[in-house]
């Protein structure tokens, strides 16, 4: 239990922003839990998050509980771009899951970062995905942001929730767009039909806008650069595939299956942008397209000699 007597400066604010910065090591998810369940208190009585503080007042909470971590390490080779005390640039190969779960509870990007990082990960996201700020789908490849620490995680979190972190994607999907540059503002959530995937749809769902630019036309298809504004699971496939564009060899979201030597939709995640958690520069990093990617570029010879 966390004892704080509010001082004069903390005055007339609201209890849950008063937590946030007493307590780095409590995210909103976890604070919006201790109050829906009554485990926030103020001179020994439970509150609301819309509180406001007076000075002089106790406030009670209780931190996190720290869970033993039971997720193995493993000395898998990683593509690192970047590194420094409080994040990770990773370069994800096509076909690697980014954290443990059913079915897969090893060889997961999570598991090499525990060896590579000899455990030394931000714990905000749960024992299962230590360090996971945000994720990319296991055949999708590209670059991924990783922190060490909780402040970079928390801030880096707010970074996204805020649309500041620049995330833009690179895939070849069927068909060709009559308008070579737009946006596509349409809400994701749940497949009402199917669980396991996603769907546009206005069941509770969240808003979702994907910027998209033609690239080059050839053959029937297209290659396409993507910038996310917003990051809800499979966004860019779900919304190619509502508007009559799967990815191609998306097997999820009906991309028509091709004779390719990988497996799942060719969407690759080419470019990450953020400011620096610590030091507050901006960094931007760019990701080559992998082998697999250009096999379907040159298959439809939607590159150059």
């Amino acid at each position: 239990m966390k004892i704080i007597e509010v001082e004069k400066e903390y005055s007339g604010i609201r209890i849950d922003k008063f937590i946030s910065l007493s307590e780095k090591s409590i995210t909103r998810s976890y604070a919006l839990k201790l109050f829906e369940d009554n485990m926030i208190f103020v001179n020994d009585n439970t509150v609301k998050k819309n509180y406001i503080l007076k000075e002089g007042d106790i406030v009670k909470f209780s931190l996190p509980e720290i869970k033993e971590l039971n997720v193995s390490k493993e000395n898998i080779p990683l593509d690192i771009v970047y590194e420094d005390d409080d994040i990770i640039v990773v370069n994800k190969e096509k076909g690697m899951v980014v954290h443990p779960a059913a079915g897969n509870y090893d060889g997961t990007l999570v598991n090499a970062l525990l060896f590579h990082c000899d455990g030394k990960l931000s714990g905000i996201n749960g024992v299962a995905r230590p360090g996971i700020v945000h994720r990319i789908d296991k055949n999708t490849s590209g670059l991924l942001m990783v922190a060490k620490t909780n402040e970079a995680h928390l801030n880096l979190a707010e970074q996204i929730k805020n649309h500041s972190f620049v995330r833009e994607y690179r895939a070849v999907i069927e068909g060709k767009f009559k308008e070579k540059t737009g946006t596509i503002d349409l809400p994701i959530g749940r497949n009402p039909k199917d669980r396991k995937k996603m769907a546009v749809t206005t069941s509770n769902s969240k808003n979702a806008i994907t910027h998209y630019e033609v690239l080059a036309e050839n053959n029937g298809v297209s290659y396409m650069k993507f910038k996310l504004e917003t990051g809800r699971t499979h966004q860019i496939r779900v919304h190619m595939s509502y508007k009559g564009h799967p990815i191609i060899n998306d097997d999820v979201y009906n991309g028509k299956k091709y004779n390719f030597s990988y497996k799942g939709q060719c969407l690759h995640a080419g470019k990450i942008g953020f400011i620096h958690p610590i030091s507050g520069k901006y960094l931007e990093f760019e990701s080559d397209l992998p082998d697999y990617f250009m096999e379907t570029l040159n298959k439809y010879h939607l590159i150059g000699d």
